[in-house]
């Protein structure tokens, strides 16, 4: 399918290929992602349609509920249920952009500590720093790790 294809026609068109491929795991994990996907458009007090980009949080939501779930599991000895949110989280990074290294999340945050002139360590030098960096790592880089390496620098 060609690169510029809306998100959802992706996913809609890998859904029929799943189910016609009787890929059980990745329809029903593709099925449960335009399931929240219609949920979000309708969410409100009128249905929208969602931009590519909306289109893509959602499945970095999902994603990230995944990991989360995944990690339950574990720490509760369910190693059969982590692994089926692992397998639902590795059909989701085929429609997620490519992760961001520690290296060019550290690279980032360097130029945004530049960029906003924030003051070692304080609620509000941090609220500037993530401030820029939420959108340029939105999708490409797990928040909590983005945060963290604020902090490690401003401390620094």
């Amino acid at each position: 399918m060609a690169p510029d294809t809306p998100l959802k026609d992706r996913l809609r068109t890998d859904l029929t290929a799943a189910i016609r491929g009787r890929d059980k795991l990745r329809a029903g994990t593709i099925r449960m992602v335009l399931a929240a996907i219609s949920e979000a458009e309708v969410a409100g007090k009128q249905a929208v349609v969602l931009s590519d980009q909306q289109v893509l949080d959602v499945v970095v939501r999902e994603a990230k509920k995944r990991r989360e779930a995944e990690e339950a599991f574990l720490s509760a000895g369910r190693a059969e249920l982590a692994d089926k949110e692992r397998a639902e989280a590795g059909v989701l990074a085929d429609y997620l952009p490519a992760q961001l290294s520690a290296e060019e999340i550290s690279t980032l945050v360097s130029a945004a500590i530049e960029q906003t002139g924030a003051a070692p360590l304080g609620p509000r030098g941090m609220g500037k720093v993530m401030g820029v960096l939420t959108p340029q790592t939105r999708g490409k880089a797990d928040g909590g790790a983005v945060a963290t390496e604020v902090r490690r620098q401003l401390a620094g």
